[in-house]
């Protein structure tokens, strides 16, 4: 007869496999994310705030020449008022990207063509800034 053997059951996890995956694909995450973003090269300011959420939305864009621009459409400022007058019932909520080197004094003009047009909400949307403390 054999003696009995106490076996029990291995309660351990090995995680190193694991973190070697996560790190794989937070890698392929990290290169892949500029990637995916599509548009309209604008350089942006910094300032604090939160992250919007990714939804459907209409962006209005001011390039550095005055150029503007209306989800990556190049538009006339005429146009663009009779282009978000026909949204605003549907979609009220617009987000304005402008250069940093615009000049102020035509970033709010185009506020107020917005504003008029319907819109009652309008985004300004600007780069995080980074604080390194």
């Amino acid at each position: 007869m054999r003696p009995a053997r106490n076996r029990t059951a291995l309660s351990e996890i090995n995680v190193t496999p694991l973190v070697d995956v996560i790190l794989v694909l937070l890698i392929i995450f990290m290169v892949t994310a500029p990637l995916l973003q599509q548009g309209i090269d604008v350089n942006l300011p910094k300032a604090k705030g939160k992250d919007l959420p990714q939804e459907e939305r209409v962006s209005v864009v001011i390039k550095r020449g005055g150029a503007i621009y209306m989800n990556d459409t190049p538009v006339s400022k005429d146009e663009l008022i009779k282009k978000l007058a026909a949204i605003s019932k549907l979609n009220p909520n617009v987000f304005l990207k402008a250069d940093k080197d615009v000049p102020y004094g035509f970033v709010v003009e185009v506020m107020g063509e917005i504003k008029e047009a319907g819109i009652d909400k309008l985004g300004m949307v600007t780069e995080p800034k980074i604080s390194l403390k």
